[in-house]
């Protein structure tokens, strides 16, 4: 086998993630910081408290997706619960 066939060998063995991965981590990350921002927005802190917690324990929750379908589904419906959010905090205004 070429130094090429090797370095291809390599890359597909080891911990590199794919670009399509990497996009949709980069999604995730930008979802969770957006809706914790938009948690700030709240003036309870208790309810601030209450929503921050769930939002960090459904992200952990799955965090062991692997599956690139599952993932796209969960950033969807992840999109959908902070417009939900967004439209309460304004309603509240």
């Amino acid at each position: 086998c070429s130094q090429e066939c090797r370095l291809i060998q390599m890359m597909s063995t080891s911990k590199f993630m794919s670009l399509n991965r990497f996009i949709l981590r980069s999604q995730v990350l930008q979802l969770y910081r957006k809706m914790l921002r938009v948690v700030k927005e709240i003036a309870d802190e208790s309810h601030k408290k209450e929503l921050t917690k769930w939002i960090q324990d459904d992200f952990k929750r799955n965090k062991h997706l692997t599956d690139e379908d599952a993932i796209k589904m969960m950033v969807m419906k992840g999109r959908m619960s902070l417009q939900e959010i967004e439209q309460a905090i304004h309603l509240a205004r």
